[in-house]
Formats: C-alpha cells, sequence, structure tokens
C-alpha cells in the first residue's frame, strides 16, 4: 500500500504540472518569462488544467483514506490501484475531450474513495 502512496505523488505530479506543460510547449517563450502578459492557451491546455483542479479535490481524500488505511492496517490495496488507473484515464480523456466515458471514469474512481472509506469502518 505505501508503493501505491508513492504512485500517486508521481501520479500528483504528471497530473499538476507535467501533463499541463505538454500541451502548453508551443508557449516556451512565455513559460521563461515573468509571465507579465497573458499567454494563449490551447483548448488541451485548458483541459488540462481543468483536469488537474479535479484531481486536487480527490487527492487530499485519497492520501487520507490510504494513510489511515495504512496505520490501521486494512488492505484497500486492490481499491486504491484502481483509483490509480481511473485517474489516469480520467486525465487523457479529459483532455482528449472524451466526456461521456470522462465522467464513467470519475464515478469509477468516487466509487473507489467510498469503497476503501467503507473498508475504514
Amino acid at each position: 500500500m505505501v508503493e501505491l502512496v508513492v504512485y500517486s505523488f508521481v501520479l500528483a505530479l504528471l497530473a499538476l504540472w507535467i501533463w499541463p506543460l505538454l500541451f502548453n510547449l508551443s508557449n516556451l517563450d512565455y513559460l521563461l518569462t515573468n509571465r507579465d502578459e497573458v499567454a494563449p492557451e490551447s483548448v488541451k491546455f485548458q483541459r488540462a488544467k481543468r483536469a488537474a483542479a479535479n484531481f486536487q479535490e480527490s487527492y487530499p481524500v485519497f492520501l487520507a483514506i490510504s494513510i489511515i488505511a495504512i496505520i490501521q492496517g486494512v488492505d484497500v490495496t486492490s481499491l486504491a490501484t484502481y483509483w490509480l488507473v481511473l485517474r489516469v484515464l480520467f486525465m487523457v480523456t479529459y483532455t482528449a475531450g472524451i466526456t461521456y466515458l470522462r465522467t464513467l471514469l470519475w464515478v469509477g474512481s468516487l466509487i473507489c474513495l467510498i469503497m476503501m472509506a467503507m473498508a475504514l469502518i
């Protein structure tokens, strides 16, 4: 389970920094400035930023449940793995603009969090 928490840190780095950056490389000159003016943003970059914001909403809950599970010795490894996979797929489908599948992936990740929390009770 500790490994999954570490993997989630990697996912956080990917979702919050690297993934949006990949869709903003065309503005590299702007990124290397003081950013006093507003740079144009592509649709995919905007989606990647929104996916990152969505990740920030559920990640603290995932971390809290995971750490409590580790402390209590409750095995939620499979649910945590599903959550990680679903969040990666969510990020990709959100950026690609695949709306209905994206929503199903989000619901699946939410169900994983709920089931992880229920396992602690």
